[in-house]
């Protein structure tokens, strides 16, 4: 004799991610998410001589790609780049083209990547290892376009330089923002679980 056991259901938040919500539920996340990362934004510190400020706003990307999924993630960020070019969104209030061309630039272009990667590799296993693995993979994608970026478009002198102003100096902040992102998605999950 056999027991069959039942599955056991997917926490509230892990439904937030399927394809079975209607359109317009996963329209309203996706703006919901593009919004939340437009407030997040406005969350800066300026540092003397630093190009790129210091915000909050990755933690809304992360957070995206955890929640939404890889393709509505993608999808929100993607609709927070338009909106930025013609709505004060980026950091500090500023818009436009000129901003997604500038310091800051291949980090914001990367952020539909960074939510696609974490939406991708918790695809099917939402575990701690497994959050924590994409949380990191997303991390490696924003910095690397960042770095990239800064490294072309600024002329900065060596490459050491670059990954010194575009990445060093921001990972003590970033692996915070992680650490956050990752335990809050974990609280809530537990916390939703039917």
């Amino acid at each position: 004799m056999s027991v069959a056991l039942a599955a056991p259901r997917p926490a509230l938040l892990d439904r937030l991610r399927s394809d079975d919500l209607s359109l317009g539920a996963q329209a309203a996340l996706i703006a919901g998410a593009a919004a939340l990362t437009s407030l997040l934004a406005q969350a800066e510190i300026r540092v003397y001589l630093w190009e790129v400020p210091l915000t909050l706003q990755t933690l809304a990307v992360y957070g995206s790609g955890l929640v939404l999924g890889r393709r509505n993630g993608a999808l929100a960020m993607g609709l927070y780049l338009l909106l930025g070019l013609a709505l004060p969104v980026f950091a500090g209030g500023a818009s436009g083209m000129a901003h997604l061309v500038g310091a800051s630039g291949g980090y914001l272009v990367a952020f539909p990547l960074v939510a696609f990667a974490v939406g991708a590799l918790t695809r099917r296993e939402r575990g701690t290892a497994r959050t924590a693995l994409a949380l990191v993979t997303g991390s490696v994608v924003l910095f690397s376009c960042g770095v990239l970026w800064l490294h072309v478009a600024m002329s900065h002198g060596s490459w050491g330089e670059s990954i010194l102003n575009g990445w060093l100096r921001f990972l003590p902040w970033d692996l915070a923002k992680l650490t956050l992102v990752g335990a809050g998605y974990g609280i809530a999950r537990r916390m939703t679980s039917a």
